[in-house]
C-alpha cells in the first residue's frame, strides 16, 4: 500500500473503522481480549461508520465474548448480524453456524 493511500484511508471514516476493527484482531490474536472488545466495540459505535465493517467487528467481538464464556454477549451480538438489512451473506452464514453452535452446546449442557 502506498503512503497516499495509507494517508488517504487513515482518514477517511471506512479507515478508520478498519483501523479498529484490525487493532481488535490483533488483540484478539495475542490473547488480550478486553482489548479487543475495546476496539471492536469501538469500531462498531463509530457514527456512520461502514455497516460491513460494523458487522464484522459485532461478529468478531462475539468470538472473544464466547472465549470469555460470556455466552449472553455472544449471542446477542450475532442475532444482531443476524438481523441486519443488508445482504452480508458470508459473515451472516458465519454467525448463523456459531450462534447454532452455541446454542447446541448450551441445550446439552442444560446452560
Amino acid at each position: 500500500m502506498s503512503l497516499l493511500n495509507w494517508l488517504y484511508g487513515s482518514f477517511t471514516r471506512r479507515g478508520k473503522a478498519l483501523w479498529h476493527y484490525r487493532c481488535g484482531m490483533e488483540h484478539a490474536n495475542s490473547r488480550q481480549h478486553r482489548q479487543a472488545i475495546e476496539c471492536y466495540s469501538t469500531a462498531i459505535k463509530m457514527s456512520n461508520g461502514p455497516a460491513d465493517v460494523q458487522a464484522m467487528a459485532r461478529y468478531n467481538r462475539a468470538l472473544v465474548y464466547a472465549t470469555l464464556g460470556q455466552r449472553e454477549a455472544a449471542i446477542d451480538d450475532l442475532e444482531y448480524v443476524l438481523a441486519l438489512p443488508l445482504k452480508l451473506m458470508e459473515i451472516k452464514a458465519a454467525a448463523r453456524q456459531r450462534l447454532a453452535r452455541m446454542k447446541s452446546r448450551t441445550d446439552r449442557n442444560g446452560v
